[in-house]
């Protein structure tokens, strides 16, 4: 198939959220559906929370319409219905607060529906540190623990405006040209309707101001759900796209969400306290202290993640292991989240002066909404 056939689900599953995106501000503003402000949240005033339903709308209309002129799609349909159980997981706890139970079983329980029912998991290690095939109990544990993992540490990177959808676009896109290497038709098709879809959404959130909605965890329980599928799929596959590097291309595309949550996660159990427990220490919130704007914390850490990918992918080019792939990509990730946060706290304490700095750099080189960005709000909020 052509190349640029895999961009019209990116187009059309933009056009279809562009479409719903106001119609579902209004009906979540008059149902009172909204992420009301307290200490520990950023925003000011009750936002909605329908983005998911939109998001999941135009990939669902983008996948039908695909359905019809590309040959080769085949999107299980128990893989659909695992996405709807995430959006109605999400959009439940958005509305009535769902217990961490719950919401842990029906995780757990949707990527059992993917390994079980579709056959999708991670059971090859492709010779990484000298192991092959893996044993199905192992297959089975491994994929429930990363893929739970995934979904939660998609889920708390919603911090910011545009950080979880900026995100988004960015995840699906690097996974959309691998599977389009890959000649994976079907996964090309989702990644890029999935990356579409997000895409007139992060606008919203980022630039607009009428019509602002956050996903909501309904919006980021999907995209964890497909998240995790992506890189399930590209483990499983073994494609020498990436060198046999599979693992550690995904993780490096995974690197700030995965290891951002998991120092957060190690933090509060040090300090006795549960995991899950509600708090302002995750990177996002560090670059909101030095005083940088929602925009500018999103696209620096957005940032951040590019580079890692980066990082691997000159590794991959030296034709360096995969070990030595992996071992690089951790470290990049570990840097780039814990000795970041910590960097920074530490300076925070001892060092006034040189933290003062660099709040005053955050200050110069923030973005104002003047010039262009007006006109892209006006545009959005017609």
């Amino acid at each position: 198939m052509e190349h640029w056939f895999y961009i019209l689900p990116f187009v059309v599953a933009a056009m279809a959220v562009f479409v719903v995106h106001p119609s579902l501000v209004k009906i979540a503003h008059m149902k009172s559906i909204v992420d009301n402000p307290d200490a520990r949240k950023l925003n000011k005033v009750p936002v909605p929370v329908l983005g998911g339903v939109a998001v999941f709308f135009g990939i669902m209309f983008s996948l039908s319409i695909a359905g019809y002129y590309i040959d080769g799609m085949n999107i299980q349909f128990e893989l659909i219905i695992a996405m709807m159980i995430m959006l109605y997981t999400g959009v439940g706890d958005d509305i009535l607060q769902l217990s961490p139970r719950l919401r842990f079983a029906l995780q757990i329980f949707v990527v059992c529906l993917m390994m079980f029912l579709c056959g999708i998991y991670i059971d090859d290690f492709h010779g990484l540190w000298g192991v092959g095939e893996l044993p199905w109990y192992v297959a089975v544990a491994l994929t429930i623990f990363s893929c739970v993992g995934i979904i939660n540490s998609i889920n708390l990177i919603d911090g910011v405006d545009g950080l979880c959808s900026g995100y988004g676009v960015f995840a699906s896109m690097m996974f959309a040209v691998c599977f389009m290497l890959m000649g994976d038709v079907s996964y090309a098709v989702l990644a890029f309707a999935v990356a579409g879809a997000i895409f007139p959404f992060m606008l919203h959130n980022m630039f607009g101001e009428k019509y602002k909605m956050f996903l909501g965890d309904g919006g980021s329980l999907v995209l964890g759900f497909i998240c995790s599928l992506y890189v399930m799929r590209i483990i499983q596959s073994g494609d020498d796209v990436v060198s046999g590097s599979t693992i550690s291309f995904t993780l490096a595309v995974l690197s700030i969400p995965v290891f951002d949550t998991v120092r957060v996660m190690v933090a509060r159990i040090i300090n006795h306290r549960s995991p899950f427990s509600p708090d302002k220490t995750h990177l996002h919130h560090m670059f909101i202290s030095l005083g940088y704007s929602h925009v500018i914390t999103a696209i620096n850490i957005i940032m951040l993640n590019g580079a890692i990918v980066l990082i691997w992918h000159m590794c991959n080019l030296l034709h360096l292991s995969p070990e030595v792939q992996l071992y690089v990509t951790i470290a990049s990730g570990l840097l780039a989240t814990s000795g970041l946060y910590y960097g920074v706290a530490y300076l925070e304490k001892n060092k006034p002066e040189r933290y003062a700095a660099l709040q005053r750099f955050a200050q110069k080189y923030t973005i104002h909404r003047t010039g262009v960005l007006v006109k892209i709000q006006n545009f959005l909020d017609r």
